[in-house]
């Protein structure tokens, strides 16, 4: 069952991954052009999911959308793993009253939802696509802090570390060779299913207005724009919300299979 669901998982972010960086060849409509006579329309063999209030192929706004909704995920995921490890391999050597002060701003950091930071940090620096990145990157960090510095404190006493020290190898260089991969590979596992959140968080400060406008093909903007038509409309915000759903699940499973091969 396991290899059923990762097979699946990585099926479909492969899917979502060519329609990122090849839109053109999934979508052959213009997710931009309008047509009036055609608003509303269900889905049907000429548009796959139906058009939206302005006529516009809902499908070609959904495949060119993947590429503004994952690259914002994989952005802040990316960045708050190397700000993450850097900061936590830093609490994880430091002093301890250095790295008492760290952890508990990142207690304090962490208390708050991830969602509900970036809100706050939307709300200071305006709205945008650019600021949703900051935004959510900011509020993910604090997770890979945590981890990162319980993985150095772990792997710095461990005995091929001490070994490496006993033959020796420098402290920096043990560190780096001996140390560093072992908590990048754990931090990695846990991006895995930080994409998935990200790009929830994302498409959430995109529903409320704070991302891109229209006419932006992104999937939370999407959602925003169905919610009034739901009963006349269905497909305007279901496919956009199925998308999402989709990735998500599937970066979560596939982190959380590799997590369980981890600790095993």
């Amino acid at each position: 069952m396991r290899r059923w669901l990762l097979g699946a998982a990585i099926i479909v972010l492969a899917v979502i991954a060519f329609a990122a960086l090849f839109p053109g060849i999934i979508a052959t409509h213009d997710p931009l052009a309008t047509d009036v006579r055609a608003a509303l329309l269900p889905p049907s063999a000429e548009h796959l999911f139906g058009t939206d209030q302005s006529g516009r192929d809902v499908f070609a706004r959904v495949v060119h959308g993947a590429g503004r909704s994952v690259g914002i995920g994989l952005l802040a995921t990316a960045i708050a793993l190397v700000v993450g490890l850097a900061i936590g391999a830093l609490a994880g050597v430091a002093p301890r009253f250095v790295d008492a002060i760290m952890m508990r701003v990142n207690d304090v950091m962490m208390a708050f939802p991830e969602f509900l930071v970036a809100l706050v940090v939307v709300a200071v620096l305006g709205p945008g696509p650019v600021n949703i990145a900051i935004a959510v990157t900011l509020a993910a960090i604090p997770v890979y802090v945590r981890l990162a510095r319980v993985q150095t404190r772990v792997l710095r006493t461990a005995e091929h570390v001490e070994a490496a020290r006993i033959l020796g190898v420098g402290a920096f260089t043990a560190f780096v060779r001996h140390v560093m991969p072992g908590v990048l590979g754990a931090l990695s596992v846990l991006a895995t299913i930080g994409i998935g959140s990200s790009i929830l968080a994302a498409a959430g400060l995109s529903f409320l207005g704070l991302g891109p406008s229209e006419p932006t093909p992104e999937w939370g903007l999407m959602l925003a724009g169905g919610r009034n038509v739901l009963g006349q409309a269905w497909w305007i915000a279901v496919f956009p919300g199925a998308a999402i759903t989709l990735t998500v699940v599937a970066a979560s499973v596939v982190g959380r299979v590799l997590r369980a091969g981890r600790a095993s």
